[in-house]
């Protein structure tokens, strides 16, 4: 009896040990900025073998670095081992630290899985390694450089990011870690030659400065509104305190996240003052024409009638005027033309609306005047420009001839009665004979026609619940627009080889909406390792993920970037095949 008690004891104690095993994971912040670093510990109360970290997807780790404790308090033994990794962020997202694992006394323990949001560059970035890198990055900065900070609503402003180094400190090699979100802003990025080292002035000093990033904003509301930074991960030469042995300093490198910090701006709205009625957002300095290709026209002609705004301004964000027209001239949707160009002081060309219009009768018909109205940042005012009226003279339409035909003043057509053919005697007498000897009443074809369109019921009322159906469908039918752009874009890509930013544009776009279809996700749910993660879910195989990510990077970094047109044909033939595999795998 006693070996029984005895051994049902020792079971309880193994139980209430066992219980005690813990396996946890903590990080030291759950949200963080590009530019900082993360400590993850993985933390044991029991010694154990084959520990196994997760994947750390989304970031670098660094480590692990090892801790023992192992203690006595009144008897009782404590013990903890801990790893520890410092995880450095390599985009912007929300990103899931999976399960790490541990076996301990032949049981497998596991850590539970936490997210983690990486925001954009944060002030006063922390740093795990401060006290090693601590001379790291002295004079070497990354500034933001912004022309104006009061504009109006839809006003450009030119943000430059640079970097300065002074003479005395050095960088071995630059990574761009985040590409800034305009939020609230109309965005378009210049082309700048990264590699041209350049002097000037930063803080009264001399230094050595590189262009990172030019940009060109358009604020689409008032108020306060923040520029993002630009994070770079540059490699420094620091100091090690030691020297050779012709006393020259001995150095190590280490990599550094810098940031540029975040800009402000104080965005002034419109006046409301004096705004015209047909105020359509238009900001800068323009000009307004109307312009028709002819005035008369005979024997079918039609008329191409040219609305046009030149200048400078936010030339890609407002609606040009339509023409009101008679009746009798039939006018069709227009043939929009964009000419502009944009370069650091901002947009600047033309837009054009070009109607089709076709006369339908003989006469004179007025096109009436049209206003243009825009905002004038030079006097702070707004102006309108007014055309002068049209007159488009018809003077003949196919089907019609001049002794036919004649016109008022109204422009209304008066058609005379024709009196050209006599009357004839009607025949008193007539012979009528059947049409058909057989009656239709009873024939095979009358019960054809009466009973097939009660057979039609059924299948009409089955179509009409499958178009119900469908039409209730939103995800089907999401999915379904979607695969229709990603074909439209990825053909409009290929009409653009050889131009290189609406080409990479419209890849993305086709890119982007492949994704949509096939994963049911939105554009604010793009973040590679989501993607990545989703397509591995769906059974993708991981070369072809990997494919699938580098053209995505090719399209994003495209604008940075010299690209050739043997480079564009690559990346959409790479794109196509990635395209093709994932339709079979997923």
């Amino acid at each position: 009896m006693r070996k029984y008690l005895l051994l049902v004891l020792l079971f309880c104690l193994q139980g209430f040990y066992a219980q005690e095993v813990e396996f946890t994971a903590k990080p030291s912040k759950t949200t963080l900025g590009i530019n900082e670093k993360l400590r993850v510990e993985f933390t044991m109360t029991k010694d154990g073998d084959n520990f196994n970290p997760p994947s750390f997807q989304g970031f670098n780790a660094a480590g692990p670095s090892q801790m023992i404790s192992n203690s006595w308090i009144n008897g009782k033994r404590s013990f903890s081992k801990t790893y520890t990794y410092v995880l450095t962020p390599t985009a912007r997202g929300t990103f899931t630290i999976g399960q790490a694992s541990i076996d301990i006394d032949g049981e497998t323990y596991k850590t539970i899985p936490f997210k983690v949001t990486v925001t954009a560059a944060v002030a006063g970035a922390n740093d795990p390694d401060a006290p090693i890198t601590e001379n790291a990055g002295k004079g070497i900065h990354v500034v933001a450089e912004v022309s104006k900070t009061n504009p109006y609503v839809n006003e450009p402003i030119t943000v430059v990011y640079k970097l300065y180094v002074s003479q005395d400190a050095s960088v071995r090699g630059t990574r761009q870690m985040d590409i800034p979100q305009f939020n609230d802003f109309w965005s378009q990025d210049i082309e700048t030659d990264s590699r041209s080292v350049q002097q000037g002035m930063y803080n009264g000093e001399n230094y050595r400065y590189i262009v990172l990033k030019r940009v060109v904003l358009y604020p689409q509301k008032s108020g306060r509104l923040e520029v993002e930074p630009l994070s770079m991960e540059l490699t420094i030469d620091v100091p090690t305190g030691r020297r050779d042995f012709f006393n020259r300093p001995l150095m190590t490198q280490t990599t550094k996240v810098m940031s540029s910090g975040s800009k402000y701006i104080n965005v002034k709205p419109l006046p409301e003052k004096g705004k015209p009625i047909d105020f359509s957002g238009a900001v800068g300095s323009f000009d307004f024409k109307v312009t028709p290709s002819k005035t008369t026209l005979s024997n079918g002609e039609s008329l191409q009638l040219n609305v046009e705004v030149l200048g400078k301004g936010n030339l890609k964000l407002f609606n040009l005027p339509k023409p009101v027209v008679p009746s009798a001239l039939e006018m069709y949707d227009p043939e929009h033309k964009e000419k502009i160009s944009i370069p650091l002081s901002g947009m600047q060309g033309s837009i054009s609306d070009n109607y089709a219009i076709i006369p339908q009768n003989k006469g004179k018909y007025p096109i009436k005047a049209m206003t243009f109205s825009y905002f004038d940042l030079a006097s702070g005012k707004y102006k309108t420009i007014t055309t002068d009226e049209i007159m488009i003279d018809v003077q003949s339409v196919p089907g019609t001839s001049a002794g036919n035909e004649t016109t008022s003043s109204s422009g209304v057509n008066k058609q005379p009665v024709q009196t050209t053919e006599q009357f004839r005697f009607v025949a008193l007498d007539t012979k009528l004979q059947p049409i058909n000897k057989k009656p239709f009443f009873g024939s095979m074809l009358f019960y054809i026609l009466l009973f097939v369109p009660f057979l039609l019921i059924p299948v009409i009322m089955l179509l009409k619940k499958q178009k119900q159906a469908r039409d209730n469908d939103v995800t089907g039918n999401k999915i379904r627009k979607n695969n229709k752009l990603a074909k439209k874009y990825l053909s409009e890509a290929k009409k653009h080889l050889g131009n290189k930013e609406p080409f990479y544009v419209a890849l993305e776009k086709a890119l982007h909406n492949f994704l949509k279809a096939k994963l049911n996700i939105e554009t604010s749910e793009m973040a590679k390792p989501n993607i990545q993660e989703l397509l591995e879910s769906r059974g993708a195989k991981p070369e072809t993920i990997d494919d699938f990510i580098k053209i995505m990077n090719s399209c994003e970094f495209a604008r940075y970037a010299p690209s050739s047109g043997a480079a564009m044909q690559q990346d959409y033939d790479n794109a196509v095949s990635v395209i093709t595999k994932l339709e079979k795998e997923i």
